[in-house]
């Protein structure tokens, strides 16, 4: 049980910007297996990152409209992740968008500048959520919006990192390399169920239609990766749970909650 705390506590560290006080840190420690088994505490980060936003659009509504309040959520969670999926995304649009081959597409991911590719996409990614929440919010009330908001970062995260069961890491070097080893067994059951119990609490039938919206964007996702790379890099899994967030916003925001 204190392992698992400490690979919990190591994909609270990896995943977010969340300090550890010192002492908890020494206690912590690290071993570099504890990255591997962190992989697997992800999609429950997630839930945490999505509680955390719920929480600062809740006590926002009480002050400001629901579109403030939808903003400051938003931002909450890219402060306590560093925008560390949004940089993903970015990365990858700039480098799909920019590279042919393989060894340019690659290069195009490590550069740490953002080309006009990846700040449109990000731009049109968080207008999008805005307008989504804001949408979700009107349909189904503020406790269907704040339990979407939840849901969708655990379950986007669980898509994402579904891929250490079924692809392979294309780097030979890379700061993902440390976490993306082969997830199977009780991990990879323990990230479905993150991903997958949320919803269903939400709506056995919404997370019906969300899960196969989730698994086409998979196969698509995964397809053009192989095809483009080979494989998958930090960055894609970056990519992918961006696309799974706003593919759920995007069902919810159409779904009757009445």
């Amino acid at each position: 049980m204190a392992n698992e705390l400490r690979f919990f506590l190591t994909a609270l560290g990896y995943f977010t910007r969340v300090p550890l006080p010192p002492r908890l840190a020494d206690w912590v420690g690290f071993e570099p297996h504890y990255l591997n088994a962190a992989a697997r505490y992800f999609p429950l980060v997630g839930l945490l990152v999505g509680l955390a936003g719920a929480l600062v659009t809740a006590g926002a509504m009480e002050l400001w409209s629901p579109s403030v309040a939808v903003v400051l959520g938003m931002a909450a969670t890219l402060l306590l992740t560093g925008a560390f999926h949004e940089d993903g995304l970015a990365d990858c649009v700039d480098a799909f968008g920019g590279g042919n081959r393989r060894e340019d597409v690659l290069a195009i991911m490590h550069d740490s500048r953002v080309g006009a590719f990846g700040a449109i996409a990000i731009v049109i990614a968080l207008l999008l959520k805005w307008q989504l929440l804001l949408a979700v919010g009107n349909a189904g009330g503020l406790v269907v919006l704040l339990a979407v908001l939840v849901a969708a970062h655990g379950a986007s995260r669980t898509m994402a990192i579904t891929f250490l069961a079924t692809h392979e890491y294309v780097r030979a070097e890379g700061k993902a390399k440390p976490v993306a080893q082969r997830l199977s067994g009780l991990g990879l059951l323990f990230v479905l169920a993150c991903g997958v119990v949320p919803l269903v609490l939400l709506s056995p039938m919404f997370a019906g239609v969300a899960v196969l919206v989730l698994a086409v964007l998979r196969a698509a996702l995964g397809a053009y990766f192989v095809r483009r790379l080979g494989g998958y890099t930090g960055d894609c899994l970056g990519m992918a749970q961006q696309l799974a967030e706003l593919s759920i916003y995007l069902v919810a925001a159409a779904w009757n909650w009445s």
